[in-house]
């Protein structure tokens, strides 16, 4: 496929500029820090040329043992991959070593519900609030007595690098995000959308419904197979690549934590109580200060904002870039190159 890219540069001086400013400003200045990076330019790679990480690791972190895979030498700079639904961490399998031979530490976990991360505890909550989410990253980052992270993802792991870098800043070297700006809450999601909108949602409602949970608990598989087809309408995975992420949904906690996710949203299920603050800040959708790339392809076929509609969310250094060749919703995987780039990228902001 095709990575051609589209940048849109934007720098945003302020809340108030941020607020009102309609005009593209070239990017400017010094970079506040630099990539490992020897060289440039990401090399070239044909998506699917990895099949496999190493052995996966499993640490405790929070209320969780995550597990994760890892490239890269242990004491270079860290970058945190973040993945969506309904994907897992192949989505980086190519990302993965081009970040490593760049010169980073990458640390690519399962979410809460997928692979090999499970819940320390029989009780604890199967809890999908996005907050949770991200607060699982961070514990995650403390176990692995790491202070601060360049943080790329999609889908879910957007959303949580968007939470991560508004609550948590100071643990955000800069940020790689699909689809931009994805802080939402209960209260926002009240308010209808457009007819067609509201079409491209159709699995939130369905997961509404206690026939929509029996559904996806019995046909997890086919389901996030048609969700692939539909969000990356151009993408011909075949078979194996598929089937490698679909291993991931086998998570005993994953149907629950999916339906969950959804119906928080919807304000038809309740979060924990220890999560309110962070959701009380998000409801404000708090700017973001850290430099950031957010990203977007030409042919993403799920619900997404447009870039125009997320621009002023960002008043640190900030580009975005559209990634041209049919590249559908799940970025990192059909467009490594790209991606791998981009965090590169951010990283020398």
């Amino acid at each position: 496929m095709s990575e051609q890219i589209n940048h849109h540069r934007r720098r945003f001086f302020g809340m108030t500029a941020i607020a009102l400013s309609a005009v593209e400003f070239g990017v400017t200045g010094t970079a506040a820090a630099q990539s490992p990076a020897t060289a440039a330019s990401v090399p070239a790679i044909k998506p699917g040329t990895n099949t496999s990480f190493e052995a996966l690791k499993q640490v405790k972190a929070g209320v969780l043992d995550i597990g994760y895979a890892e490239a890269g030498k242990a004491d270079a700079p860290v970058v945190l991959l973040l993945h969506g639904w309904p994907y897992d961490i192949y989505s980086f399998v190519d990302v993965a070593p081009l970040l490593a031979s760049a010169g980073y530490r990458v640390i690519v976990p399962y979410l809460r519900g997928y692979g090999t991360t499970r819940f320390l505890d029989d009780q604890t909550p199967r809890n999908g609030q996005p907050s949770a989410l991200a607060a699982d990253m961070i514990a995650l980052l403390d176990a692995l007595d790491i202070e601060k992270a360049v943080i790329a993802g999609y889908d879910w792991g957007g959303r949580t690098a968007n939470i991560m870098a508004a609550l948590w800043p100071e643990r955000c070297k800069a940020m790689v995000s699909v689809s931009g700006y994805l802080i939402g809450s209960q209260e926002a999601n009240k308010k209808p959308l457009p007819p067609k909108a509201e079409l491209a949602w159709w699995y939130q409602f369905y997961f509404a419904t206690e026939r929509g949970r029996k559904g996806y608990e019995s046909n997890t598989h086919d389901f996030a197979k048609l969700i692939w087809q539909t969000a990356s309408p151009k993408w011909n995975f075949d078979d194996a690549t598929f089937d490698r992420s679909a291993a991931a949904f086998d998570n005993p906690d994953h149907a629950a934590i999916v339906i969950h996710n959804y119906r928080w949203r919807l304000g038809l299920a309740e979060g924990e109580a220890k999560y309110d603050a962070y959701e009380t800040t998000l409801a404000t959708t708090p700017i973001i200060s850290v430099p950031t790339i957010t990203m977007e392809g030409d042919a993403n076929g799920a619900p997404h904002p447009e870039p125009s509609a997320y621009a002023g969310k960002f008043s640190g250094k900030y580009e975005h870039r559209t990634i041209g060749g049919g590249i559908g919703h799940n970025l990192p995987q059909e467009a490594p190159q790209a991606f791998a780039q981009a965090v590169i990228d951010v990283d020398r902001f």
